[in-house]
């Protein structure tokens, strides 16, 4: 009886499968009928009649015209989200007396980060702009302190993807509540206090919260890219000219480059190309030159210059030790792996 059932079962589907989805069932192959089908001539109109009503379905866009490039180029091997000097999550850095903390986080995870510090320090929060990434502390005593002091935290976008920068103001209280001051009242306690809060963001590096509000306010996608144009290859830096000289030549010296020399008032750093000094970073540059001797660039030597584009724009460039031009391929594997380095 069970093996009967099972047989009457089968056959059942078998036909069931015609019935179905064959060329006259329910479901017919239509994708085999489109294939086979034939074309049929244009609809006549009478030369009397207008046409505009008869319209396609899916009418093609017009193809926009596009510039073909006058030169060739290769296209470079995506740049790491960090470079290998950036695996710390947390790090405070410092120029010409201002300080912040890098973090390896976006904007929108570090946003909440702070206000779940200030709530658990029992610190209250005043204001909160997030579009501009400020969150205002209420004002409160301080052990051994006879003023009571304020801090306004600011939250932004870091140099390289993915990540963000964490600034910190304070202010003591006068007579009566003033404008933020352009620098901290006391430059100890804003020391103290982004240490801090550093501490707290690389102990809590585990569970990073986003916040939604913050995360489209403030962009994730950093302030430097590699940019191609129809005569050279360039880093775009979004940094005024202190700061990005800073980083580039921090940078320079992280990506494998010896500087020879440097002219600051020009932009300029004259630089030798080293190449990896290990076997982990030569693994880096196979994938470009084929083989695993010696970098084929190593001892050749470059400038890179640093041109300003506005009041917070730097164009990095990569040119002969003479200022002559160079391959282009050499512009763009020596600039990806910059770009990676400067922070």
């Amino acid at each position: 009886m069970i093996r009967l059932s099972s047989v009457l079962v089968i056959a059942l589907s078998l036909s069931g499968c015609s019935w179905f989805f064959g060329e006259d069932g329910l479901f017919p192959d239509n994708a085999s009928r489109y294939q086979s089908a034939s074309e049929l001539p244009p609809i006549d109109v009478p030369p009397h009649l207008t046409t505009d009503a008869i319209q396609p379905d899916y009418p093609v866009p017009p193809v926009a015209a596009s510039t073909q490039l006058a030169t060739q180029f290769e296209t470079p091997r995506p740049t790491p989200l960090t470079a290998n000097n950036q695996g710390d999550s947390v790090r405070i850095q410092s120029l010409s007396g201002d300080r912040w903390a890098l973090v390896g986080v976006a904007p929108g995870q570090l946003w909440p980060q702070v206000r779940t510090f200030l709530t658990t320090s029992g610190i209250g929060v005043a204001a909160v702009d997030a579009e501009a990434g400020l969150i205002d502390t209420q004002w409160f005593k301080l052990e051994e302190r006879e003023l009571a002091v304020r801090f306004r935290f600011r939250v932004d976008t870091g140099v390289q993807r993915n990540t963000a920068e964490l600034h910190v103001l304070q202010q003591n209280r006068g007579v009566e509540d003033l404008d933020w001051p352009p620098q901290s009242d006391d430059d100890d306690l804003e020391r103290k206090m982004l240490q801090d809060m550093a501490q707290y963001l690389a102990n809590s590096a585990d569970s990073t919260p986003i916040s939604m509000m913050a995360d489209r306010a403030m962009s994730d996608s950093g302030r430097i890219t590699l940019e191609d144009t129809e005569t050279v290859t360039r880093i775009r830096l979004e940094l005024p000219f202190d700061r990005a000289w800073a980083s580039v030549v921090k940078g320079t010296e992280a990506a494998d480059f010896a500087i020879d020399d440097r002219d600051r008032s020009q932009g300029i750093l004259y630089v030798t190309f080293v190449g990896p000094q290990d076997e982990d970073e030569s693994g880096w540059f196979d994938w470009l030159w084929g083989g695993e001797d010696d970098h084929p660039l190593a001892g050749h030597r470059y400038q890179i210059r640093l041109d300003a584009s506005g009041e917070t724009v730097m164009l990095i460039t990569l040119v002969g030790p003479d200022g002559e031009s160079v391959d282009r391929r050499e512009q763009q594997a020596l600039l990806t792996l910059l770009r990676g380095n400067i922070t």
